[in-house]
């Protein structure tokens, strides 16, 4: 890695606006407008059935294609969330009360959809005894009910202040894929993501194996914040360590000018030598581009895994 040249980005010739510090994208990580006809479809499922998606919260790059092809990541038990992590788009706040009817309009969205595989997150709930968890456990058991060809993936809180067991609740559910995000190197987390742990957080990918070593693991982290690149490899080993089977790796885009700043933007050649690195380090399964978000191209990603796992256990 020491002859790669990495064009340097830590400090753009022009920002956006003069009342606007962010740096400018480079070529590589600009998309196009959301259009089409499957997005007013995805739009118009989700409005029907009131539900929130994590794609319109965090402002992701890739709403546009993702709802063209039908796929919205749903955002259960409200838009507030309890914590207040400086890289999030998502209001922080008094959530409201949680709504027992949303289960079952997430699993009708899903049908109608005719979703082959779903990913459904959730903001940070410390205000609830079990953070969540049974309502996660609802929304999978739904989901089976009306979609029972739809593999399932979710993507957690970390549980910080609930009692052990509430895990239980979540991996009993079945998910074939429990994804936590670490987010970002541990030496970034009391800027970066204040109300966390970082070796709680990989306890409970470790604890999910332990559990049910038939469901998959997945965590993934931002570049771009100021970490470096050491620091990445050190989190590749720990999450190897706890055993998860699928790491992302996607570049930091600030929502505004309030949240933590762009350090520099990742050039395409660093996510593929991270990506090969990582396979090297025995992940399953890596997706490491700019553009890369945790449910990004899920579906396909999730073939690959459990054909990753066949061959690596020779049945194949």
């Amino acid at each position: 890695m020491r002859d790669l040249k990495i064009p340097d980005q830590r400090h753009p010739e022009k920002a956006h606006r003069p009342d606007n510090a962010q740096p400018r994208k480079p070529a590589w990580i600009r998309v196009k407008a959301p259009v089409g006809q499957g997005y007013k479809d995805t739009a118009k499922i989700m409005r029907e059935n009131r539900l929130t998606t994590v794609c319109e919260e965090a402002g992701c790059p890739n709403v546009g294609e993702c709802w063209n092809q039908g796929h919205a990541t749903m955002m259960i038990m409200g838009e507030i969330c309890t914590r207040g992590c400086t890289f999030c788009n998502v209001a922080t706040g008094r959530p409201e009360t949680l709504d027992v009817f949303e289960p079952g309009r997430v699993a009708h969205a899903v049908e109608k959809l005719g979703l082959n595989h779903v990913v459904i997150t959730s903001v940070d709930r410390d205000d609830l005894e079990d953070g969540g968890a049974d309502h996660f456990a609802q929304t999978i058991r739904a989901i089976r009910h009306r979609a029972p060809g739809t593999t399932i993936e979710i993507l957690t809180p970390d549980f910080l202040k609930c009692a052990p067991e509430v895990l239980e609740i979540v991996v009993e559910a079945k998910p074939d894929v429990f994804n936590h995000n670490l987010e970002t190197v541990p030496g970034l987390y009391t800027s970066v993501r204040p109300g966390a742990r970082y070796f709680h957080s990989l306890r409970l990918l470790q604890r999910v194996k332990e559990m049910d070593p038939t469901i998959f693991t997945k965590s993934g982290i931002m570049v771009g914040l100021g970490e470096e690149r050491p620091q990445v490899h050190q989190v590749m080993d720990d999450m190897r360590a706890a055993d998860v089977d699928f790491l992302t790796i996607g570049q930091y885009l600030q929502p505004t000018p309030k949240h933590h700043a762009v350090d520099r933007f990742v050039t395409p050649e660093e996510f593929a030598a991270y990506e090969k690195t990582a396979f090297g380090k025995g992940f399953l399964m890596v997706s490491a581009t700019p553009l890369t978000r945790s449910s990004y191209h899920a579906g396909d990603d999730f073939e690959r895994l459990r054909a990753a796992r066949l061959a690596r256990l020779g049945t194949a």
